[in-house]
């Protein structure tokens, strides 16, 4: 499969400005101010995140993980829409079901912490919520908020995991992480 080398058009400026702002904050931990850039939109822009956390731009992978950490790091939410952003531009893109993807987790000290698929850890709680969707089929889609709106699908081996940890609340089976408790499904609904 073929990746791509080199991004061209509105992907590239996105890239040197992004580029531009984690080398004027090396050594500094954490992801760009995007929450406080509102510039004008310009458009849409041929990314897409895939649910399994591939993106793809111009309809090949981008094979570069460096690459997709930092284009991670200037994505924002606005309602149901996810753009890329810098302080003079944005750009829409298109995500399957959340843009980022939980590939584990640790415990310790009562609370959960999750990894995701592009490096960003984030630890459950009363502002990095869980929450459990139920498709018709009863197949969940578990979900954790990593930032400002922005979501990782939390993976199927995580989400077992997860579940074994699980107890019984108030009518409510879910798991307890930093002194809040998620509901995953009504413990009528378990099986015996």
């Amino acid at each position: 499969m073929a990746e791509h080398n080199e991004i061209g058009g509105p992907a590239a400026s996105l890239l040197q400005a992004a580029q531009a702002h984690a080398g004027s904050n090396e050594g500094k931990r954490g992801t760009p101010p995007v929450h406080l850039w509102n510039p004008d939109y310009c458009g849409e822009i041929d990314i897409l995140i895939r649910r399994d956390g591939t993106w793809i731009h111009e309809g090949t992978p981008i094979g570069r993980p460096g690459l997709v950490r930092l284009f991670a790091s200037i994505l924002k939410r606005e309602d149901d829409r996810h753009y890329l952003v810098t302080p003079v531009e944005k750009l829409g893109i298109r995500v399957e079901d959340a843009p980022f993807v939980a590939v584990d987790f640790e415990t310790g000290d009562g609370a959960i912490t999750f990894t995701t698929n592009v490096g960003d850890t984030v630890t459950a709680g009363p502002d990095h919520p869980i929450r459990v969707e139920m498709a018709a089929d009863g197949e969940p889609s578990p979900y954790v908020e990593v930032r400002r709106g922005l979501e990782a699908l939390i993976d199927r081996k995580s989400f077992y995991r997860l579940v074994e940890l699980g107890e019984e609340r108030d009518g409510q089976f879910g798991v307890a992480s930093d002194g809040a408790f998620f509901p995953i499904i009504d413990a009528a609904a378990l099986p015996d």
